[in-house]
């Protein structure tokens, strides 16, 4: 693998780490910038490297380091939430298939809004799951689709809009760094 490929890959590892703890309160709740980087790690670095960057992301938190919301450790499995981290792995995925190598705008929010509803459909199921079947929590789906999801839509479109304002032109200017 290249150098090159290899620090863009770290980078968005990080940045998705980082997003974990930036809060910006947002509406009733606050949003993180963990599903922002995703998308820009799939515009911006393709389909592979984009999901591979959220694969590092996942693995350095499972094997201890504390990058998630709430810390990090193999048990993070048993997290009502750890659907969404696994889901960011295939939304980074589709996200870089769709886009290609020149994404425009309304290619990135289209593109951003399936990679969101395949997040949806893999962190909402985990959710209702472990928290019925495994912490005895009786959560209805009504319940898990209103606060697993419902609540976070308005802050995930506007991370869609702007991603979708500012990864054309950061694309742009790496495939120009490229070429110099």
């Amino acid at each position: 693998m290249q150098a090159k490929r290899m620090i863009f890959i770290a980078i968005f590892a990080a940045l998705t780490a980082v997003g974990a703890f930036i809060r910006i309160p947002f509406g009733f709740n606050s949003l993180t910038l963990q599903v922002f980087f995703t998308i820009m790690a799939g515009v911006l670095l393709g389909a592979k490297d984009g999901a591979l960057s959220q694969i590092v992301y996942v693995l350095v938190g499972l094997v201890g380091f504390p990058v998630f919301t709430l810390g990090g450790g193999f048990t993070y499995v048993l997290q009502p939430s750890f659907g969404f981290l696994v889901g960011l792995i295939p939304m980074a995925y589709v996200i870089g298939m769709i886009c290609g190598h020149k994404p425009g705008g309304v290619k990135i929010a289209a593109a951003s809004l399936l990679g969101l509803a395949i997040l949806y459909l893999i962190g909402l199921p985990y959710m209702y799951l472990l928290a019925n079947l495994y912490l005895g929590k009786a959560l209805s789906v009504s319940y898990v689709i209103i606060y697993g999801m419902l609540v976070y839509l308005p802050g995930d479109f506007l991370k869609i809009a702007v991603a979708a304002v500012i990864c054309p032109k950061i694309a742009r200017q790496l495939r120009y760094s490229e070429t110099v």
